[in-house]
């Protein structure tokens, strides 16, 4: 699943202080091609630890034994994409680190 700018009408155009959302309008101009490499890079590892976050911030009930289904509201649902985006981020950052503290020798190879 990757990020449709083009297709976020959801999003409010400008922040709460009135000004226009910059990041918004840069996902917008991006091309589809770009957005989809940016979602490929993300390690199997990150994917890992977001899903696990998102599973414990909606409840881990196993699919195979439970018929789940969550309600939310669009606030809410933004709160959590957001979480999400956040903690991705925040993940890749520290992947990046480690991986140079590895090549720096800082750090054992595993």
């Amino acid at each position: 699943m990757v990020f449709d700018p083009g297709n976020a009408n959801f999003y409010q155009p400008s922040t709460e202080d009135g000004q226009p959302n910059l990041l918004l309008k840069y996902l917008q101009s991006q091309s589809p091609e770009v957005l989809s490499r940016i979602a490929r890079s993300v390690s199997p590892e990150i994917r890992q630890i977001i899903s696990q976050n998102v599973q414990g911030l909606v409840g881990g009930l196993p699919s195979e034994d439970f018929n789940v289904q969550i309600a939310t509201d669009r606030d809410n649902l933004a709160g959590l994409l957001a979480s999400a985006m956040m903690t991705g981020y925040f993940l890749r950052q520290m992947e990046q680190r480690m991986e140079l503290e590895m090549r720096l020798g800082d750090l054992p190879m595993p």
